[in-house]
């Protein structure tokens, strides 16, 4: 095989000849006349007139009903009954420091403990957020929640 014996695998394109032709003239795919057609057109949004009027909360963003304040870590009654002994001290210092709980931000966490499992020994709680239930459980024990 040479060079001049070579074929095409793909035959020439024909374009059929449409009214004025070209891809780019006239209006250039800008429709008619007036404010869209201009260069640097902007057309006021409709929206914006009525978002202008609302009041804002600024520094928010979308987060805007979310509250400040930072969630409480939960733990389970049963989770400290395995981690506590008898008559031991509850708080958010001891529980990071027996590494049940994370610091956040280099501070001790907001904890609430939740009734969630069986309470038997008795414990000194302190500084926790507790639920009726749970608080129930430790008093039955013999424990008490400042």
């Amino acid at each position: 095989m040479k060079i001049h014996e070579l074929k095409r695998v793909t035959k020439n394109k024909r374009f059929t000849v449409v009214g004025r032709g070209g891809k780019r003239g006239k209006t250039s795919g800008r429709g008619g006349k007036g404010q869209t057609a201009r260069a640097g057109h902007k057309a006021r949004p409709e929206m914006r007139d009525f978002i202008k009027r609302m009041p804002k909360r600024r520094g928010r963003g979308k987060n805007s009903n979310l509250s400040y304040q930072e969630k409480p870590v939960v733990i389970n009654i049963g989770d400290i009954e395995k981690a506590f002994a008898t008559g031991a001290k509850v708080s958010p210092k001891t529980l990071v420091q027996k590494g049940i709980v994370e610091m956040t931000a280099g501070k001790n966490p907001r904890i609430k403990i939740l009734a969630m499992g069986d309470c038997t020994k008795k414990f000194l709680i302190s500084g926790c957020t507790v639920s009726a239930e749970a608080k129930a459980k430790i008093e039955k024990a013999g424990g008490s929640v400042k």
